[in-house]
């Protein structure tokens, strides 16, 4: 069902890829976003899909929160963002995913009640799926399997990497992160790929390093920046929530690759089904646990220089 899902999502998204219609402004998200119109279209259909199954279960998604349907009490909670990556989506740019995660439904769910993965790449079709302790299945865009391929790069200064920024102000992240980029500019490289599913799985198929998204952890070691993530969201905090972490985070382990938060610590504990400030958490993911470690010596080094820049304490 979550694989039928994210496919048909997928196909009702294709064809408004790259449209002005897919710009629009259709509202606020639960978590203090943009609703963009294809944004819009998507959440839609996955309502009217879920209603034709007919069946007891809840959907976490991005711009709705928490819906139940049926008649009985829903054993599994559906997680899913029907566009990750909307901006890329609507200027029909190819950094753009359907994510779908199946939890068990408790009284609070977490990360770590994560069951089964499906990320599908709305351009090309490439899927993603994975479910806890049986590894990764990567199909390729003509339908045949690919391997997973995680870089054996331990080498900072060769880091090809990519950042989570959308949201974030600018001048603080820099100052946190600005070595790191300064450093991997010349032998590596840097990208803003706009999607935080299509950037992991960057790491899985050999292209990229890493992802770092560290906008969560700026604000909690250094609290006086948090004004300024504010000051960009327009009132509202705006970094990666469970909804766009859910299945990403489970296919990147069951691929082998290192996943965890901004201090290095994993995130199967995180409470699942929210979107605001208090759900929200940073993320790194790395081909390699050597990596994955001096990433986090970086990052615990450009927390001091934005604590010393930004911050009145720590």
């Amino acid at each position: 069902m979550a694989v039928d899902l994210c496919t048909s999502l997928r196909e009702i998204v294709l064809p408004e890829i790259g449209k002005a219609s897919a710009r629009t402004h259709a509202g606020t998200a639960v978590g203090g976003d943009v609703t963009f119109g294809i944004d819009e279209l998507a959440e839609d259909f996955l309502v009217s899909f879920i209603k034709d199954l007919g069946i007891s279960i809840a959907v976490y998604s991005e711009d709705r929160g928490l819906i139940r349907f049926g008649a009985d009490e829903p054993e599994h909670v559906l997680i899913v963002d029907p566009v990750d990556g909307t901006r890329p989506a609507a200027a029909g740019l190819e950094g753009a995913m359907v994510s779908v995660a199946v939890a068990e439904l408790t009284d609070a769910p977490t990360m770590g009640d994560v069951v089964f993965g499906c990320l599908s790449e709305i351009k090309s079709g490439a899927t993603f799926t994975a479910a806890r302790g049986e590894g990764v299945r990567f199909t390729a865009a003509d339908g045949g399997p690919a391997p997973v391929i995680l870089s054996e790069n331990k080498d900072l200064e060769k880091l090809f990497w990519t950042i989570g920024f959308r949201g974030r102000p600018a001048r603080a992240l820099i100052e946190t992160l600005g070595d790191l980029v300064d450093l991997s500019s010349v032998d590596g490289g840097v990208f803003d790929l706009g999607s935080a599913t299509f950037s992991i799985t960057r790491v899985l198929t050999g292209q990229l390093d890493a992802y770092i998204d560290v906008g969560p952890r700026m604000i909690e070691d250094v609290p006086d920046v948090q004004v300024l993530f504010e000051q960009v969201g327009k009132g509202a905090v705006l970094n990666n929530s469970p909804h766009d972490l859910a299945a990403a985070g489970l296919i990147c382990r069951e691929a082998g690759a290192i996943f965890g938060d901004g201090w290095g610590k994993p995130l199967e504990e995180r409470l699942l089904l929210g979107s605001d400030h208090s759900f929200q958490m940073s993320c790194i993911a790395a081909a390699n646990q050597d990596l994955f470690d001096a990433i986090v010596q970086a990052v615990d080094d450009g927390i001091e220089k934005l604590a010393a820049e930004f911050g009145k304490h720590r």
